[in-house]
């Protein structure tokens, strides 16, 4: 990618938060908010050692940590945790979480996008790639699916479009803001009170 091109890159991290929560992905890549909760605190500490390039071999593996990755085609950017190139010539890549294993969608779509973006780099199918959950220490294999891609390809749109409207989507208040660690910044329960709701919270807070 040009310089150009990187400045109108979609980040592989924002397909997840948008399709996480579309509010979330705005504020944090339109209006550069972030902060961080026990979520979040434990996802830095998991990610120390994946999130420091380097390489080792093991039998029949080769292993390269925080590899950068891009597509030109889709205008895409970011790092994966670690990438399996096998001797058997297929490549893995594989995205390190800190939660239990469970199937979370929004993790499979961040995994396909790295393997569309190495698809592209290599010219090699990348068929399968895994998401490490540390918290039980085992992988959960994702198969990328044309159904994956093709989410991959309408989310980083959707992405795109958001960053150049430059508009912040309303709040939604419901089961995601609990372990949300914008919570504080987003305050979904006060922009989606009722006015008469809204009146009194805000009455709360005003000086006499």
């Amino acid at each position: 990618m040009n310089t150009d091109e990187l400045d109108d890159a979609v980040m592989i991290s924002a397909l997840q938060h948008y399709s996480y929560c579309p509010r979330q992905c705005a504020l944090i890549h339109v209006e550069q908010q972030f902060s961080s909760n026990i979520h979040t605190a434990r996802g830095d500490a998991v990610h120390a050692r994946v999130d420091e390039p380097g390489w080792e071999t093991q039998p029949d593996v080769r292993i390269e940590r925080a590899l950068p990755v891009w597509s030109d085609r889709l205008g895409l950017t970011g790092r994966c945790d670690a990438v399996e190139f096998r001797h058997d010539g297929s490549i893995y890549p594989v995205e390190t979480k800190h939660g239990p294993r469970k199937a979370k969608a929004y993790d499979n779509l961040q995994l396909a996008a790295q393997a569309l973006c190495l698809e592209e780099m290599t010219g090699q199918s990348v068929e399968r790639g895994a998401i490490y959950h540390h918290s039980s220490r085992r992988r959960r294999e994702v198969a990328i699916t044309d159904a994956l891609r093709r989410q991959v390809e309408e989310v980083t749109a959707s992405v795109r479009a958001l960053v150049i409207s430059g508009k912040i989507p309303p709040p939604v208040n419901d089961a995601r803001c609990k372990e949300c660690s914008l919570k504080e910044i987003c305050q979904p329960e006060a922009l989606t009170a009722k006015p008469a709701q809204a009146t009194l919270r805000l009455s709360l807070f005003t000086p006499d």
